[in-house]
Protein backbone atom coordinates (compact mmCIF):
# COMPACT_ATOMS: atom_id res chain seq x y z
CA UNK A 1 0.00 0.00 0.00
CA UNK A 2 1.40 3.44 -0.74
CA UNK A 3 0.13 6.68 0.08
CA UNK A 4 0.37 9.90 -2.05
CA UNK A 5 -0.64 13.36 -3.28
CA UNK A 6 -3.96 13.25 -4.58
CA UNK A 7 -4.15 14.80 -8.20
CA UNK A 8 -7.40 15.79 -9.78
CA UNK A 9 -6.72 12.68 -12.16
CA UNK A 10 -7.85 10.61 -9.00
CA UNK A 11 -11.13 12.46 -9.27
CA UNK A 12 -13.79 9.83 -10.39
CA UNK A 13 -12.01 6.79 -8.46
CA UNK A 14 -12.23 9.07 -5.10
CA UNK A 15 -15.57 10.05 -5.85
CA UNK A 16 -16.78 6.66 -5.85
CA UNK A 17 -15.37 5.93 -2.83
CA UNK A 18 -16.81 8.73 -0.75
CA UNK A 19 -20.32 8.31 -2.20
CA UNK A 20 -19.44 4.37 -1.26
CA UNK A 21 -18.52 5.24 2.53
CA UNK A 22 -21.64 5.49 4.80
CA UNK A 23 -21.91 8.42 6.88
CA UNK A 24 -20.05 10.89 3.93
CA UNK A 25 -21.82 13.88 3.76
CA UNK A 26 -21.44 14.95 -0.02
CA UNK A 27 -22.73 18.21 -1.82
CA UNK A 28 -22.66 18.86 -5.55
CA UNK A 29 -20.81 21.94 -5.87
CA UNK A 30 -17.88 21.62 -3.34
CA UNK A 31 -17.56 17.63 -4.46
CA UNK A 32 -17.73 18.34 -8.18
CA UNK A 33 -14.93 17.95 -10.53
CA UNK A 34 -14.41 21.71 -10.25
CA UNK A 35 -14.81 22.09 -7.07
CA UNK A 36 -12.13 19.48 -5.79
CA UNK A 37 -10.17 20.61 -8.94
CA UNK A 38 -10.46 24.13 -7.05
CA UNK A 39 -9.26 22.53 -3.84
CA UNK A 40 -6.01 20.27 -5.22
CA UNK A 41 -5.36 23.56 -6.75
CA UNK A 42 -5.21 25.68 -3.52
CA UNK A 43 -4.06 22.88 -1.69
CA UNK A 44 -1.95 21.08 -3.65
CA UNK A 45 0.18 19.55 -0.51
CA UNK A 46 -2.16 18.38 2.12
CA UNK A 47 -4.41 16.25 -0.14
CA UNK A 48 -3.67 12.31 -0.21
CA UNK A 49 -4.64 8.81 -1.31
CA UNK A 50 -3.83 4.79 -0.29
CA UNK A 51 -3.16 2.98 -3.12
CA UNK A 52 -3.29 -0.96 -2.92
CA UNK A 53 -2.68 -2.84 -6.09
CA UNK A 54 -3.68 -0.13 -8.32
CA UNK A 55 -6.69 1.15 -7.08
CA UNK A 56 -7.21 3.56 -4.39
CA UNK A 57 -8.77 2.33 -1.16
CA UNK A 58 -8.16 5.63 1.23
CA UNK A 59 -8.67 8.98 0.30
CA UNK A 60 -8.39 12.40 2.84
CA UNK A 61 -8.41 16.34 2.05
CA UNK A 62 -6.61 18.54 4.20
CA UNK A 63 -5.89 22.28 3.69
CA UNK A 64 -5.89 25.87 6.14
CA UNK A 65 -6.19 28.90 5.25
CA UNK A 66 -2.52 30.01 7.19
CA UNK A 67 -3.86 29.72 10.56
CA UNK A 68 -5.99 26.92 10.93
CA UNK A 69 -5.81 23.58 9.31
CA UNK A 70 -9.04 22.06 7.96
CA UNK A 71 -9.37 17.91 7.38
CA UNK A 72 -12.42 16.73 5.14
CA UNK A 73 -13.52 13.59 3.54
CA UNK A 74 -11.76 10.93 5.17
CA UNK A 75 -12.71 7.66 3.52
CA UNK A 76 -11.02 3.89 3.44
CA UNK A 77 -13.07 1.25 1.52
CA UNK A 78 -14.68 -1.38 3.66
CA UNK A 79 -12.59 -4.12 2.74
CA UNK A 80 -9.51 -2.62 3.77
CA UNK A 81 -10.57 -0.83 7.12
CA UNK A 82 -8.73 -2.22 10.06
CA UNK A 83 -5.27 -1.87 8.34
CA UNK A 84 -4.26 1.54 9.67
CA UNK A 85 -5.00 3.26 6.50
CA UNK A 86 -6.81 6.05 7.96
CA UNK A 87 -4.05 6.63 10.84
CA UNK A 88 -1.77 6.68 7.57
CA UNK A 89 -3.49 8.78 5.67
CA UNK A 90 -4.36 11.37 9.10
CA UNK A 91 -0.65 11.52 9.85
CA UNK A 92 -0.07 12.25 5.93
CA UNK A 93 -2.46 15.58 6.39
CA UNK A 94 -0.89 16.16 9.68
CA UNK A 95 2.14 16.63 8.81
CA UNK A 96 1.89 18.02 5.59
CA UNK A 97 -0.03 20.54 7.40
CA UNK A 98 2.86 21.09 10.21
CA UNK A 99 4.74 21.63 6.90
CA UNK A 100 3.11 24.35 5.99
CA UNK A 101 3.35 26.14 9.38
CA UNK A 102 -0.13 25.12 10.78
CA UNK A 103 -0.37 24.20 14.35
CA UNK A 104 -4.02 23.13 14.81
CA UNK A 105 -6.43 21.27 12.80
CA UNK A 106 -9.95 21.00 12.73
CA UNK A 107 -13.13 19.28 10.96
CA UNK A 108 -16.67 18.12 11.28
CA UNK A 109 -17.98 14.74 11.77
CA UNK A 110 -21.74 13.97 11.50
CA UNK A 111 -23.39 13.03 14.92
CA UNK A 112 -24.36 10.11 14.05
CA UNK A 113 -21.69 8.56 12.46
CA UNK A 114 -20.11 7.04 15.40
CA UNK A 115 -17.21 4.78 13.24
CA UNK A 116 -15.87 8.80 12.38
CA UNK A 117 -16.06 10.25 15.85
CA UNK A 118 -14.95 6.95 17.60
CA UNK A 119 -11.75 7.12 14.72
CA UNK A 120 -11.20 10.81 15.07
CA UNK A 121 -10.99 10.84 19.18
CA UNK A 122 -8.39 7.83 19.09
CA UNK A 123 -6.35 9.97 17.00
CA UNK A 124 -6.65 13.22 19.54
CA UNK A 125 -9.64 15.05 17.49
CA UNK A 126 -11.35 16.01 20.85
CA UNK A 127 -15.06 17.08 20.77
CA UNK A 128 -15.83 20.70 21.22
CA UNK A 129 -18.85 21.04 23.45
CA UNK A 130 -18.27 25.11 23.72
CA UNK A 131 -18.67 25.94 20.09
CA UNK A 132 -21.98 26.23 17.67
CA UNK A 133 -20.98 25.89 14.73
CA UNK A 134 -22.88 27.40 11.88
CA UNK A 135 -23.24 27.28 8.34
CA UNK A 136 -24.66 29.49 5.25
CA UNK A 137 -25.32 29.12 2.08
CA UNK A 138 -23.59 32.20 0.05
CA UNK A 139 -23.23 31.26 -3.72
CA UNK A 140 -25.64 31.85 -6.44
CA UNK A 141 -27.70 28.92 -5.61
CA UNK A 142 -28.30 30.10 -1.76
CA UNK A 143 -29.55 33.81 -3.81
CA UNK A 144 -32.02 31.98 -6.01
Amino acid sequence: MTIRLMNLGDYDNVYALWVGTTGMGMNEADDSREGIARYLARNPRTCFVAESEGRIVGAILGGHDGRRGFIYHAAVALTERGQGIGCRLVDCVVAALVQEGIHKAALVAFRQNLIANEFWEKRGFLERTDLCYRNREIGPTAME
